[in-house]
């Protein structure tokens, strides 16, 4: 018995491990059948291009749906673009995950779609082969949700007389509607349907319903970005440019964003100075954005284009953001040619009325010339050119470190080294004399490099250029009254020193006032309040450490021994008597040395990075 019923107890194991096999292989089989049916959700239907048939399992909807095609003319011609746009009526709130649009002959909709499409937008839509030609259809990318689509359709070589537009759009998995019916569209000189009445608004850009991204940079897309690196979907204080081929290599898609209240404009050069430029602008026009072209010849005001250049137009504006979208073919009359090489401008500035005003700060320019349809890459670039920024390194390192260390080593410090000579003259007077004659070569050579850049003189930079010019002249008359200097012994030798105090003091000053002029130039604008704020801590910083030294110089001397006598040598005093306020004035001219050099490595670091 005990066998009997053992050998009863393993087969009814085994069968209960059969059956669990059995519900497993079954389960397994509902799963693919699942996946199998669970709808297209990347949005690959090319099965489903015939009947538009998303083949959900379920019967599409027969009551009208809630969704609105349109066009953005009514007649074309063969080869001509026609932007469709698929959005939510806007009477109702609600969003689609999923279409399908195709255009077809309107005497033979059952036949094959024809011409092919131009995407918009990659990320969120993608090109699908319905008929004998690649992009013919359009679908979705992925299954997020949606409320509106745009794509460009390019009319075939020999277009049949009238075409319609055919939309499946789904909204979930067993909601959906089945070739929708869009617009029908005339060949140009044929008489246009009655159904292909447009409203006005479906001629003007359309607005965007999500933000730009950085995503695909350098993948997908060429991007130039300020700051570099910067994202427009979550910075925004960024200014960005894309531009991507479409796979047919026949257009090229534009996005253009950035933080202005009046325009955005983004411009194609030979070279690095405005002027004869192919330019194309978002402006801000009281709500909406107005996409345009232009042309620029000279710094003046752009020549807007009167010949429609771009379409597929679609735009943004939220809190002062602009952000515009639009196609351009690559070869068109009288426009440059995308498939060549050309400097990138990136600009903004203020506008009132379609009245374009010119940028309040220097264009984003990039480092290198860049083909429009070449491979994607993320580009750099400068809003301050290369020869202005060695203009203000030269100067701030003159004005900030060498002119004021050498002037401070003469005022205080001549009798410091009474014992060391260099060349045969004291020490004192070499670092004077070899910092300064340094200052005027660097200040020389500062001072031409505007010149070179504006090719002649700067009308626009204000008083800046006119007293870097006094600066300049008083630099010269420095040294040649050194030289001319009278001996010690002799009854002029005072009036020397108080001419090359007054000039060398009057050369400071106006220096400063132009360092701090030039800090808001448009051709190098430092951040503001960051750069005045850092310039006043230094005018201070040197004019306290000179005051500390004239305390101490003048408690050295006593109150009856004030005036400055060379004749006089307190090397003694400061070594034997004063041992230790010597050591403080050596600590002053290094905690001096070390402000100095901190100040002017930020403005370099700035500078830089500009």
């Amino acid at each position: 018995m005990y066998r009997v019923e053992l050998h009863c107890t393993n087969w009814q194991h085994r069968g209960e491990a059969s059956a669990m096999w059995r519900l497993y292989f079954t389960l397994a089989a509902l799963t693919w059948c699942v996946d199998s049916v669970g709808g297209f959700s990347n949005g690959k239907v090319g099965v489903a291009c015939g009947d538009m048939e998303p083949q959900h399992g379920h019967e599409p909807r027969s009551d009208p749906p809630p969704y609105t095609v349109s066009v953005d003319k009514s007649t074309f011609s063969p080869g001509e673009n026609i932007t469709v746009s698929l959005q939510v009526a806007s009477s109702d709130p609600t969003f689609f995950k999923g279409f399908l649009m195709e255009a077809r002959d309107a005497g033979k909709l059952d036949f094959p779609a024809i011409g092919f499409f131009i995407l918009t937008d990659p990320h969120q839509s993608q090109l699908l082969q319905c008929g004998h030609t690649q992009g013919s259809g359009v679908s979705h990318k992925r299954n997020t949700k949606k409320t509106q689509v745009l794509a460009v359709w390019e009319s075939p070589e020999k277009p049949p007389q009238r075409v319609q537009f055919l939309v499946t759009v789904v909204h979930d998995y067993k909601v959906y509607w089945v070739k929708i019916a869009g617009p029908v569209v005339s060949l140009r000189g044929m008489t246009a349907a009655p159904t292909t009445a447009l409203s006005p608004q479906t001629t003007s850009p359309t607005a965007l319903s999500t933000q730009f991204s950085s995503v695909g940079c350098g993948h997908s897309k060429s991007c130039l970005r300020d700051p570099v690196g910067c994202d427009p979907e979550s910075d925004p204080h960024c200014f960005f440019l894309s531009f991507t081929t479409d796979e047919a290599g026949r257009s090229v898609m534009f996005e253009l964003s950035g933080p202005t209240e009046g325009y955005m404009s983004f411009a194609l050069s030979h070279d690095k100075w405005m002027g004869n430029d192919d330019i194309y602008l978002c402006e801000n026009d009281r709500g909406s954005v107005t996409i345009s072209a232009g042309y620029v010849s000279g710094r003046t005001h752009p020549e807007l284009a009167t010949e429609e250049a771009l379409w597929g137009q679609a735009w943004r504006l939220v809190e002062g953001v602009i952000q515009c979208r639009f196609h351009r073919s690559i070869h068109l009359h009288n426009r440059f040619n995308l498939n060549q090489s050309y400097f990138l401008f990136l600009a903004h500035g203020r506008s009132h009325h379609g009245l374009i005003y010119k940028h309040h700060h220097q264009p984003l320019i990039s480092t290198m010339q860049k083909v429009i349809t070449g491979l994607p890459e993320v580009l750099s670039g400068s809003r301050s050119p290369l020869l202005i920024k060695f203009h203000g390194v030269f100067m701030l390192t003159v004005w900030m470190w060498i002119v004021s260390t050498a002037a401070l080593i003469a005022r205080h410090y001549k009798d410091f080294w009474p014992d060391t000579t260099v060349l045969g003259r004291r020490l004192w007077f070499q670092l004077h004399r070899t910092m300064m004659v340094l200052a005027v070569v660097l200040t020389s050579a500062a001072f031409t490099l505007p010149f070179i850049y504006r090719r002649g003189w700067s009308k626009g930079a204000g008083s800046h250029p006119y007293i870097g010019c006094s600066v300049m002249a008083l630099s010269i008359i420095q040294p040649i009254m050194a030289i001319l200097r009278p001996v010690p012994e002799s009854p002029r030798r005072i009036i020397f020193r108080w001419l090359h105090f007054g000039a060398g003091t009057a050369a400071q000053i106006l220096a400063t006032v132009c360092v701090f002029l030039g800090a808001a130039q448009q051709a190098l604008l430092l951040p503001s309040p960051w750069s005045p704020a850092l310039l006043t801590g230094w005018l201070l910083w040197i004019m306290m450490v000179d005051l500390l030294l004239l305390i101490h110089q003048c408690r050295l001397r006593g109150n009856s021994s004030c005036d400055d006598k060379e004749n006089i040598s307190f090397a003694q005093l400061d070594t034997l008597q004063h041992g230790e306020i010597s050591k403080e004035k050596k600590m002053v001219l290094v905690v001096f040395l070390i402000g100095n050099t901190g100040c002017l490595a930020a403005f370099i670091k700035t500078i830089a990075i500009l």
